[in-house]
């Protein structure tokens, strides 16, 4: 437990920081209403079109639409750290060597830390909205106070998973030294595949075969659907061991892919 103290020091000490950035937060939350509302129309025209039901009813999907906006700090991979960037690019990586840390733990505390503080601020004033506005664009409660359990459980096992998975983006920084191209592959590929283009029951069955051998779902449609109870308990709690299962595997993955890109890092100057 003592060695993980420095890591927690850092969350704490960089979630506060940015609880700061009240305004920027307030600009996100008018945004993200806009895009809500402009996905629940596109989709709403969509199933007034459609000739079959749906797999996914729109109460469920506007519920999800609305989940995604409040918690896009979670599941979006274009969330990004040019601190960090920066730190690859010039070669100021060496002072991250002196830390007295692993650079693993320091980078995923300070990646969770921001996400945290970006939800926290542009979370609540969207659900309180979303669950004031009239039909058809009302959010709905969960079905039950289990289902509501298990949707906690799984978003906050997305969000430790989201942040290993964006790991990877710096990782790859060492060797393409290009971080947007990094965020554009992750970002296209990651969006797509964890839902947030296309809930993943509105996809193809061959497509959602693809999508279920990959843990993007995992952190953002999986979490969604198991709020609205889309997803019955007995595959919630199975998909909660499959988060654990990724994240336990993405982040030794991660560290040994950092360890190995650091043995190649040469530091240019005295």
């Amino acid at each position: 437990m003592r060695m993980m103290k420095p890591y927690f020091s850092v969350l704490k000490l960089r979630l506060l920081h940015g609880m700061q950035y009240r305004s920027a937060a307030l600009a996100g939350v008018a945004t993200q209403f806009f895009w809500g509302f402009m996905y629940i129309m596109i989709f709403e025209a969509f199933y007034d079109q459609a000739l079959h039901n749906p797999p996914m009813s729109l109460k469920e999907l506007i519920t999800y639409l609305w989940l995604q906006q409040s918690f896009l700090a979670f599941i979006m991979l274009w969330f990004r750290d040019n601190e960090l960037f920066d730190l690859i690019t010039t070669g100021n990586i060496a002072y991250e060597l002196c830390r007295p840390c692993g650079i693993y733990g320091y980078w995923y505390a300070k990646l969770l830390a921001q996400r945290l503080a970006s939800a926290l601020l542009r979370c609540f004033p969207i659900l309180l909205v979303a669950f004031l506005l009239p039909q058809p664009y009302r959010m709905t409660l969960p079905p039950d106070a289990l289902t509501f359990l298990y949707f906690c459980a799984a978003l906050i096992l997305g969000l430790l998973l989201l942040t290993a998975i964006s790991m990877f983006i710096y990782i790859s920084v060492f060797v393409t030294l290009s971080p947007t191209g990094s965020l554009l592959v992750f970002g296209v590929f990651g969006e797509f595949f964890a839902g947030l283009v296309i809930p993943l029951p509105l996809m193809p069955p061959w497509l959602q075969e693809m999508t279920y051998l990959l843990p993007f779902r995992l952190t953002a449609d999986f979490p969604f659907r198991v709020y609205s109870g889309h997803i019955p308990h007995n595959e919630a709690l199975a998909g909660i061991v499959f988060q654990l299962l990724w994240l336990a595997a993405l982040v030794l993955l991660g560290r040994l892919a950092l360890t190995k890109a650091l043995t190649k890092v040469v530091v240019q100057g005295g």
